[in-house]
């Protein structure tokens, strides 16, 4: 057994890289696109700032099409856009490509409900006063749901690491890759039990993290 981790050690940590890396690069290119996404949902809202029904309707269409369906399915889905893009559907950086997608919209309806949350009354406030669209986009809604969102984007990083975990399915590497290979599919139960610790600790942290840093802006 001994003998057994002294091989597996290094195995674990570069696979507890693979799974930083994946969920890292989604949650700043996902998360980054699904908050623009979701203020796009809510400013083109009937009643809002950039009212349109067309581009609302479209955008309400395309993301309720895309969030039921199954990561793993997704993933398959996805694999001639990823072999354009990547030039791969195997191996860590194919499975960022995909898993960035669906994190993007996964966060525009979280981005869009925490949005929708804010008193109308001080939006309203800030175009009285003549407040541009985008003006009233940075300096309102967004400070104004910063607490909740914080709270969101956590929830999205715990989301977006198990959804990395399926990257051992089909060859993508990280955590999961680790349990399946080294764990599961040589009955070596305590590595799939290592890896389980690992998973809790780091979403223990990030929610920690989370839990602090949305308190700090609530009564900011």
């Amino acid at each position: 057994m001994n003998r057994d981790w002294s091989t597996l050690w290094p195995i674990l940590w570069e696979s507890f890289g693979q799974t930083l890396q994946m969920v890292t690069v989604a949650l700043l290119t996902g998360g980054l696109a699904g908050l623009a996404l979701g203020l796009a949902l809510y400013v083109t809202r009937p009643g809002n700032l950039l009212a349109n029904r067309w581009v609302f309707g479209t955008l309400n269409v395309l993301v309720n099409v895309v969030r039921p369906i199954p990561f793993i399915i997704f993933v398959t889905l996805l694999g001639p856009v990823t072999l354009q893009v990547v030039g791969t559907t195997l191996g860590t950086e194919a499975f960022i490509f995909p898993l960035s997608v669906m994190t993007a919209f996964g966060t525009s309806r979280i981005v869009e409900q925490n949005l929708v949350g804010i008193d109308p009354g001080v939006v309203e406030a800030a175009r009285a006063m003549g407040a541009s669209p985008w003006r009233i986009i940075t300096t309102v809604l967004v400070p104004e749901a910063l607490a909740p969102l914080i709270l969101g984007y956590t929830f999205l990083f715990i989301a977006v690491l198990d959804m990395s975990a399926i990257a051992g399915i089909i060859g993508g590497g990280g955590l999961g890759n680790f349990a399946i290979v080294y764990g599961y599919q040589r009955y070596n139960w305590a590595v799939v039990a290592v890896t389980v610790v690992v998973i809790i600790v780091i979403v223990q942290l990030a929610q920690l993290l989370g839990n602090r840093l949305a308190r700090r802006a609530l009564h900011r």
